[in-house]
């Protein structure tokens, strides 16, 4: 795959690499409802979904929001 240099938001429908991605920080309150629109998505959270400050990626699987190791999000 070709590397490129972007400036502005990039989408792709072949997958990105790099050295690391820059995601959004929010709180599980602040999360949109799990569905087949933003399934596949990942976010940080900072709240890791019980407010301890804790932060965590979370992935929607497009019918609820997952911790990255499969645990579900209390």
């Amino acid at each position: 795959m070709a590397q490129t240099t972007f400036s502005g938001p990039v989408v792709s429908t072949n997958g990105f690499s790099g050295p690391y991605a820059d995601l959004t920080i929010s709180t599980t309150a602040a999360l949109p409802a799990a569905s087949a629109a933003n399934a596949g998505q990942v976010r940080l959270i900072s709240d890791n979904g019980a407010g301890d400050n804790e932060y965590c990626l979370v992935i929607s699987t497009g019918s609820a929001w997952v911790t990255a190791v499969g645990a579900a999000l209390s």
